[in-house]
């Protein structure tokens, strides 16, 4: 399982070969963000409501999470 770069909790993701004879369609936790300065981060759901809306986030942002 992956963890959300913001809050290091381990995050679920759907899809994949372990799912592929189960109808469970079970939705992400989380996903790869790219930020407009080049950087990439996993995120859960919860941190990305909590990066800033009044601007572009950056990497700084994450690390605050």
């Amino acid at each position: 399982m992956p963890t959300c770069d913001g809050c290091g909790e381990d995050v679920s993701i759907a899809g994949g070969i372990g799912g592929f004879w189960s109808s469970d369609a079970d939705a992400s936790g989380g996903m790869t963000l790219e930020l407009t300065d080049g950087s990439e981060h996993f995120l859960c759901h919860d941190c990305m409501d909590r990066l800033p809306d009044d601007y572009e986030p950056t990497a700084a942002d994450v690390a605050d999470l």
